[in-house]
C-alpha cells in the first residue's frame, strides 16, 4: 500500500497581455485533459519561495523576478486513480528575460525528461475553458488580481 501524505506545492502565475501561462496535462484513468500553472513540490527544509524559483529554473531553464504570493489553496483530488492531497502556495512572477513572452513554442520538462507544451490561456475566458484549470480555486485567485 502506498503511503498517503500531504504534498506542499508552489505554483506560479505568469501573466502577459491578458493571458496566463499553463501546461496541458492528461489523466488517462479519467480520459480527461486539464490545465495547471507551472511549479512543483517544495522539498524538505526548502523555503517555498526558493522552491518556486527552483521549479521554474528546472522546468524552463528560466529565472524569475517580482515573486509575490497570491494565496494558499488546499487541493483534494484524484489523479491517475490515486487520491491526492496538496497544500498549494500560489505565486505571481515575471520572467527575468522578457523574450520568453514572445516565443512561439514554449516548452517545459519534468525531472524525468518528459517534455510538455505550454499554452497562453486568456484570463477573460478562464471560466469557460475547454478543460478545467487546477487546482480548484486558482481561477478565482487569478480573477481577483485584475491582470491586464
Amino acid at each position: 500500500m502506498k503511503k498517503q501524505r500531504i504534498r506542499v506545492l508552489a505554483l506560479c502565475i505568469f501573466s502577459h497581455r491578458g493571458n496566463i501561462l499553463a501546461f496541458e496535462g492528461y489523466d488517462s484513468q479519467k480520459n480527461k485533459s486539464f490545465y495547471r500553472p507551472l511549479g512543483g513540490a517544495v522539498e524538505f527544509g526548502e523555503p517555498v519561495e526558493a522552491a518556486m524559483r527552483r521549479e521554474i529554473r528546472e522546468e524552463m531553464g528560466e529565472e524569475i523576478t517580482h515573486l509575490r504570493q497570491l494565496g494558499v489553496l488546499e487541493n483534494l483530488f484524484t489523479y491517475e486513480g490515486e487520491q491526492g492531497h496538496e497544500i498549494v502556495f500560489v505565486f505571481d512572477a515575471d520572467f527575468k528575460h522578457k523574450s520568453v513572452y514572445t516565443r512561439k513554442d514554449l516548452k517545459a520538462s519534468e525531472d524525468d525528461g518528459m517534455q510538455f507544451k505550454l499554452r497562453w490561456l486568456q484570463i477573460s475566458g478562464l471560466t469557460q475553458l475547454k478543460y478545467p484549470l487546477y487546482p480548484d480555486g486558482i481561477t478565482q485567485l487569478i480573477l481577483e488580481q485584475n491582470y491586464s
